[in-house]
């Protein structure tokens, strides 16, 4: 399922790394009953205001963070240094959430889980400025969160705030991690990610990989744009953009991606509304040289919302040929169609449907190439959504390899002897992508692994030493990308051959 997301706001704030604390104090316990957290008069949202909104409701209700940011941002009227903000204080507090916690219950008498949603996110989200920004004045952060508590709650829920916050303030120089913790409590404490999690990554990959995958979960990911080479080339677009004052550089991961340094959202550009570019990750767009389509050949991809990657492949084949792009949610496939749109593509069909059924909808053999951008746990993806990483279960895992399985063994057959099946996921659990492959090629002797030479050079050299580093065993059936090899998004791209009958 295509992930094509675009980048969250560049500018979080520089980071103050800690480590725990030992050491109990108590307060108020009024904060572990009181109001209902509804403001009790009209009060322009500030962006604490509308961080501490997304907080709740992403806690309460299970929202996705990016989604809810996007709409309370737009409610709100915050725009520039508020905005991003907003943005800071939702994104970094949920990437450190059990960081913080781990802090505050040394500070609060019956734990913050004990406290009102919007309490608990509104120490959260200050306790993340005090500990973790630079840039913002520690009373600062504190007068702020006590005025929220009063227009939100009543002067015991203020006073308790008030009272944790500054005794986190007197003590924030003492509070460090104990000494001795086992590995993957150390770094699921140190780097906030689920233990559950990060000892899964230790048996994959080795302590020393995975906790440089949970340092760079928490990074902020760079603005990507990828370049509609069908209608300009890279580097012509990269005069405009810095003719125009942008801070611009060529990827290094894709032929076709610009990153973006310095220069505000840019699907709000003529650049983007003329199609000359999209908003992709540079991982994502791997996957379309991967496919390697050619003018003419007719092309399936199966999961393709919102449309990114059938549109790169699109591109790639100058307007000739037919990308079929199927996705199961109707209200999906407009966002394919308007995509295609956008680029002036007219190769592209948008159509719903299961993607299981694919085989009962299309001949055997029908198609020159497939993409199967398989529906998975989205690990890779943490930076963007890091929520994510909190929602996620070990039977997650179990299920959607059900799926994925069943999903390949369906589309398979809808390949031509001599054609490509890409196989892509935006996880990093080897369950769901080497051993994925692997099963399948056991099962299917009529496929065999066919690297994308040009990519696998470009990329495998640095990939390939990494894993052996790590115990992997990952060369051979596919291109497997962490968080920290290219600050791009973790993927999985494995190319596979059907062979010609004899």
């Amino acid at each position: 399922m295509s992930r094509d997301t675009e980048s969250r706001p560049n500018g979080r704030a520089s980071g103050r790394r800690g480590s725990g604390s030992s050491g109990k104090s108590a307060a108020s316990k009024s904060g572990q009953q009181g109001g209902k957290g509804s403001p009790r008069r009209q009060h322009k949202a500030s962006a604490r205001d509308t961080a501490l909104h997304v907080l709740t409701e992403v806690e309460q209700e299970g929202a996705y963070s990016n989604l809810l940011l996007n709409s309370a941002l737009q409610k709100s009227g915050l725009t520039g240094p508020e905005a991003g903000l907003a943005t800071e204080l939702v994104y970094g507090t949920i990437s450190r959430k059990n960081t913080i916690d781990y802090y505050l219950d040394q500070f609060v008498a019956k734990g913050v889980a004990k406290l009102q949603p919007w309490v608990r996110n509104l120490l959260r989200l200050s306790f993340y400025q005090i500990y973790y920004l630079d840039r913002i004045p520690p009373h600062a952060a504190v007068n702020e969160a006590v005025n929220i508590a009063k227009r939100r709650g009543h002067q015991g829920i203020s006073g308790m705030v008030n009272g944790v916050l500054r005794n986190v303030l007197r003590r924030k120089e003492e509070l460090k991690l104990p000494e001795g913790l086992p590995p993957a409590r150390r770094i699921a404490l140190e780097h906030s990610h689920p233990e559950w999690l990060v000892s899964n990554w230790i048996g994959q990959y080795g302590e020393d990989t995975a906790e440089a995958i949970c340092r760079a979960n928490n990074e902020s990911p760079p603005v990507s744009v990828r370049v509609n080479q069908a209608r300009i080339g890279r580097d012509v677009l990269m005069q405009r953009m810095e003719e125009r004052g942008l801070e611009v550089m060529a990827s290094l991961v894709s032929p076709d991606g610009i990153i973006v340094k310095s220069g505000g959202n840019m699907a709000l550009t003529d650049w983007y509304e003329e199609g000359l570019l999209s908003i992709q990750d540079e991982s994502s767009m791997l996957v379309a040289e991967a496919v390697d389509p050619q003018g003419g050949m007719k092309v399936l991809d199966c999961c393709a919302a919102p449309g990114g990657k059938a549109c790169h492949m699109a591109e790639r084949m100058e307007g000739s040929g037919e990308v079929i792009a199927n996705d199961i949610h109707p209200h999906k496939v407009k966002l394919i169609a308007d995509q295609a749109a956008r680029l002036r593509l007219g190769n592209v069909q948008a159509l719903a449907g299961d993607a299981v059924e694919l085989g009962k909808r299309f001949d055997p053999e029908s198609f020159d190439r497939v993409l199967l951008d398989a529906p998975c746990s989205g690990l890779g993806v943490i930076r963007r959504k890091p929520d994510l990483k909190w929602a996620k279960t070990p039977e997650d895992i179990s299920e959607i390899t059900e799926l994925q399985r069943e999903l390949l063994e369906t589309v398979s057959g809808l390949l031509k002897p001599g054609g490509v099946l890409v196989y892509s996921t935006c996880t990093i659990d080897p369950r769901e992508n080497e051993e994925m492959v692997k099963q399948f090629l056991a099962r299917h002797p009529e496929f065999e692994a066919d690297p994308a030479a040009a990519m696998w050079q470009r990329l495998g050299r640095k990939n390939d030493a990494e894993q052996q580093e790590a115990g992997s065993t990952q060369k051979g059936f596919g291109l497997q990308i962490l968080p920290q090899h290219y600050h791009s998004d973790g993927f999985y791209i494995a190319r596979l051959r059907k062979r010609m009958k004899a």
